[in-house]
């Protein structure tokens, strides 16, 4: 008697459980989307405008600024406060003539000091250190006109004093570029400068861009920092490099 062939089980039916059936669970296959999105606006690039394309860097170095200040808690209390660490840089428009000290606090690049080099601020040192300077001045920093005593300090007593030498250099060359460029220029010093006598009636008059002269009131409490305060190594937490 012939022996009956047997067939194999079908694999594929009892693992899968066939090919009609179909698992709710399994993963589904990957696709790639071939979708294009288009955006609603189109954004244009916006370069930004420092003000400093028509001045030429007369000098430049990195320097903490300090500045003369009430307390945030007691306002009668007055302290030296950190306004911030970058370069500082003494510019000279290229047209007016005109001189100002910028100085931006590093990564924010925000303005901490602003001003110009009137011949009417003066440098002093600051309770006798030989890398540290304080001045009164009106400063631009805050987008308004206001009577500071400020403080900067250096790495060392060498890049003090050659911040000093430019900087007195950048009160000469404002006065004459003012005195050149500005119809509001003071008389007293165009008189000056052409070796004539000043006129009684003519009382000389502030640059419109310079403010009025710190009130006697703010000198007398400059004097006063500038003679008693120090400026200590501790306040800050980084070193000027």
């Amino acid at each position: 008697m012939a022996e009956a062939e047997v067939k194999p089980p079908d694999v594929s039916d009892a693992t899968t459980g066939g090919a009609a059936e179909e698992d709710d669970n399994a993963l589904a296959p990957e696709e790639e989307a071939q979708v294009e999105f288009q955006p609603l606006v189109q954004l244009e690039e916006v370069k930004t405008q420092t003000g400093e394309d028509e001045e030429e860097v007369l000098f430049k170095m990195r320097a903490k600024l300090f500045r003369w200040e009430s307390d945030s808690w007691e306002k009668e209390v007055k302290m030296w406060k950190e306004r911030g660490t970058g370069d500082l840089k003494i510019l000279k428009h290229k047209t007016s003539g005109k001189v100002r000290m910028l100085m931006r606090r590093e990564k924010t690049m925000k303005i901490c000091a602003n001003f110009y080099l009137q011949n009417t601020i003066e440098l002093k040192e600051n309770a006798g250190s030989d890398r540290s300077w304080v001045w009164q001045c009106n400063d631009f920093s805050e987008e308004k006109s206001e009577p500071s005593v400020l403080a900067i300090r250096f790495a060392n007593s060498e890049n003090a004093t050659k911040f000093k030498d430019q900087f007195e250099e950048g009160k000469k060359q404002h006065v004459s570029g003012a005195a050149g460029g500005s119809s509001a220029t003071p008389k007293k010093e165009e008189e000056k400068k052409e070796g004539t006598p000043a006129k009684k009636e003519e009382t000389p008059k502030k640059e419109d861009d310079d403010k009025p002269e710190v009130p006697d009131k703010k000198a007398d409490e400059a004097a006063a920092a500038i003679e008693a305060v120090k400026i200590k190594e501790g306040e800050s937490p980084a070193k000027v490099d």
